[in-house]
């Protein structure tokens, strides 16, 4: 009763174009569905990375609801970002994993923002999937972001060393799958992984919400 009365004041609306949606839509509306351009499989490769892939293109209005949920405290979007992207993995036919993960960010940006956005979209994504999201990643040096450099060499040299395997993770001979919000050059994804198996894991998959629309033109 108070999950129908809470509906009928807030009632859900689409991530996207923020329409309510109609009882039979969920997360999207139907105009949303044929409008954002979903990504194919990959084009080129991340260093390290032995697979990855993401839903949207990141642009639009998958770029307007992202910088939302990360900059504006919309952070009732987690839950419905987790459910899509758990829900694009299974599409994509991932490989299996051991370990579902999370791209940290650091602990100035945590606390100014005032939450972890790909860690809480990794924790309902994991509910979707029926497994726990696990910390296995810390971030140790606060660095400008990526968002804001243009130039893969420049973006590799922004995160070079900083990142960090927890002490406390068993990832020795595991599979782990790596999530994040948005993926332009991949430098990020890049350094996570060769620290991941630096650090002795088997091997590093990756999904994301969205990734840059310049893939498109990649060969």
């Amino acid at each position: 009763m108070i999950k129908k009365l809470l509906q009928l004041i807030f009632p859900p609306k689409c991530l996207f174009c923020k329409k309510v949606l109609l009882d039979s839509e969920t997360d999207i509306c139907r105009q949303c569905h044929r409008d954002l351009e979903d990504m194919p499989q990959p084009k080129f490769k991340i260093s390290f990375v032995a697979r990855w892939t993401a839903l949207w293109y990141y642009n639009g209005k998958v770029r307007s609801s992202i910088l939302r949920y990360k900059f504006r405290n919309v952070r009732n979007y987690a839950p419905r970002f987790g459910r899509l992207l758990a829900q694009g993995m299974l599409q994509a036919n991932l490989p299996e994993y051991d370990i579902l993960t999370w791209v940290p960010v650091s602990s100035v940006r945590k606390f100014f923002r005032g939450y972890d956005q790909v860690q809480l979209i990794a924790k309902f994504a994991g509910r979707e999937l029926n497994q726990p999201a696990t910390a296995v990643l810390r971030k140790v040096r606060h660095t400008q972001a990526q968002s804001g450099i243009r130039g893969i060499a420049f973006r590799r040299a922004n995160v070079l060393g900083a990142y960090q395997v927890r002490r406390n993770a068993d990832i020795k001979g595991k599979r782990i799958l790596l999530l994040d919000d948005v993926i332009t050059t991949g430098a990020t994804l890049s350094e996570c992984a060769k620290v991941l198996l630096t650090a002795g894991a088997k091997e590093v998959y990756c999904a994301a919400l969205a990734a840059s629309s310049a893939e498109k033109t990649r060969t």
